[in-house]
């Protein structure tokens, strides 16, 4: 699936492109990721990941495919398998980064794809669960960033609330499916009834 997301941070895009590529202080930024290695190229980590009373956590790496600071922009091609399972994820994704009013827009494409429980969430769950997971991040990053540079925040240990991120969308379709099972019990009783 291929998700697109925006968001503005207030800071010059040339300190915005060296806050972005210091993966040790934005990492803290992303809900329920911890990095424990980079090289400048290559990032080793987790995300953990709950899903209801369920905690997957998936295990893997990123690789910056091309990072231009010219043109602001960085590919990063990022994959992992869950540590007790057979899950998978892997996402193909493009930022860039164009200077907006002394500030900096960030432009997201992902393509990502999911194997295991969360990807039973559908397409339109996980694009409004991507949403949330970007604003959370770009709200992190925004403040962080309006704070003093060299100061880097602790990583959190919680992980990323798949479910509570998606309970709207998904009691939104709950209640769908609940209104139909009620019209079609009162259909069937009337029907007995005759």
């Amino acid at each position: 699936m291929e998700l697109h997301h925006e968001f503005t941070v207030p800071v010059p895009v040339d300190d915005a492109w060296r806050a972005l590529l210091d993966i040790e202080r934005v990492a803290p930024c992303m809900p329920g990721a911890t990095v424990e290695d980079y090289d400048g190229k290559t990032v080793n980590g987790s995300v953990k990941v709950k899903v209801g009373p369920i905690t997957v956590t998936y295990k893997g790496t990123a690789v910056f495919e091309e990072q231009d600071e010219d043109a602001h922009r960085i590919v990063l091609i990022a994959s992992g398998r869950e540590t007790r399972g057979q899950g998978t994820a892997r996402a193909t994704v493009t930022g860039t980064l164009t200077e907006q009013d002394g500030g900096t827009a960030v432009s997201v494409r992902t393509d990502l794809t999911v194997t295991g429980r969360p990807a039973q969430f559908g397409r339109g769950v996980m694009a409004e669960v991507g949403d949330r997971i970007i604003g959370q991040f770009a709200q992190n990053l925004a403040e962080q960033l309006g704070d003093q540079p060299e100061e880097t925040p602790a990583p959190a240990d919680e992980p990323l609330d798949l479910f509570r991120a998606a309970g709207v969308p998904v009691a939104k379709r709950a209640a769908v499916a609940a209104a139909v099972v009620v019209a079609l019990v009162v259909v069937l009783r009337r029907w007995r009834r005759r």
